[in-house]
């Protein structure tokens, strides 16, 4: 309180001068070096408010903090592109996937704009450095041991000629019997749903009839990873600010036991995989959005990687 008191008798003239960051802000020796991101908003639709409030305007504030403590601070978020809501909702309007998410991308970012949100740099997944540097962890993940191939029961629509993902499927839940459930949830009794479960499914774009046939996926190879996952979470827990509800999925999981998680899809609209047999996939969205934040900063800066490969800073 008395330091207040007197930083508050002394005046503005006393406080440091703002720093002022080059352009593109990058990391400084001997400076607070704060990197920002929000979780990427999809692009399907309008954001309401209470997406902003969500993510995006709690980190505009601390972004807003950090400037006003003279951190070297870079707040970086965008839209992500990918995925099946995207074809879904092409299909609505009538329109491609690049359509849709050029479309959106512009309503987000006047939005944003609208809204004074802070940001460094706002981009988008669907670019070339989001390719380039998803298919390299790709090939490096391939290279170490950590991609293993299974095979895949899905629904595949006849008269589509195309393997149906989840958003494409409904059906009657096997849980309560709501006739409208789709392939990857159930919204009446929020159970989650493997579509091939479905009762009486049917194709969300043609009606007819989808019949189980297999297909070869890649998956990354979690297990391999629990014996050194656990040290680093037991260290982790001691010494990080993880919130209870964290530390109780993740124990979930570790009881459990890791499994291994399916990266690929058969869509058109994504991130292309670069192994022979698998070139008429993409990558699932969930394991090609998060690279989204380093991508963007790749096309913020060439010199993305002194933000995300630069530990001491």
């Amino acid at each position: 309180i008395t330091a207040a008191v007197g930083a508050w008798a002394r005046g503005a003239a006393a406080l440091p001068k703002p720093w002022q960051p080059q352009k593109p802000v990058l990391p400084v020796e001997g400076m607070r070096n704060v990197l920002i991101t929000s979780a990427l908003p999809y692009v399907n639709n309008v954001p309401h408010l209470g997406n902003i409030i969500g993510c995006v305007l709690s980190a505009d504030t601390f972004a807003r903090y950090c400037r006003l403590r003279n951190w070297n601070t870079l707040y970086v978020s965008g839209t992500d592109e990918y995925g099946t809501a995207t074809e879904t909702k092409a299909v609505e309007e009538g329109l491609t996937p690049q359509e849709i998410c050029d479309k959106y991308n512009a309503v987000h970012a006047d939005i944003y704009r609208w809204f004074g949100i802070s940001f460094d740099c706002f981009g988008r997944t669907t670019t070339a450095l989001q390719t380039t540097i998803a298919q390299d962890i790709f090939q490096r993940l391939l290279a170490r041991g950590f991609l293993l191939q299974d095979t895949v029961e899905q629904l595949r629509c006849q008269r589509c000629q195309r393997f149906l993902a989840d958003r494409f499927v409904e059906g009657t839940c096997p849980f309560c019997n709501y006739e409208e459930a789709r392939g990857d949830q159930c919204d009446k009794c929020g159970k989650l749903i493997n579509a091939v479960e479905l009762k009486n499914p049917h194709c969300k774009l043609c009606r007819s009839v989808p019949v189980v046939t297999p297909t070869q996926h890649l998956f990354l190879d979690l297990p391999k990873l629990q014996e050194r996952f656990e040290p680093w979470l037991e260290q982790s827990w001691a010494t990080g600010d993880w919130t209870p509800n964290a530390r109780y999925i993740t124990r979930s999981w570790i009881r459990d036991g890791l499994k291994p998680r399916c990266i690929t899809r058969d869509l058109k609209w994504g991130t292309p995989v670069p192994l022979d047999g698998f070139r008429d996939k993409v990558f699932y969205v969930w394991f090609d959005a998060p690279i989204g934040y380093l991508s963007i900063t790749a096309n913020y800066t060439e010199e993305w990687e002194r933000w995300w490969k630069n530990p001491r800073q």
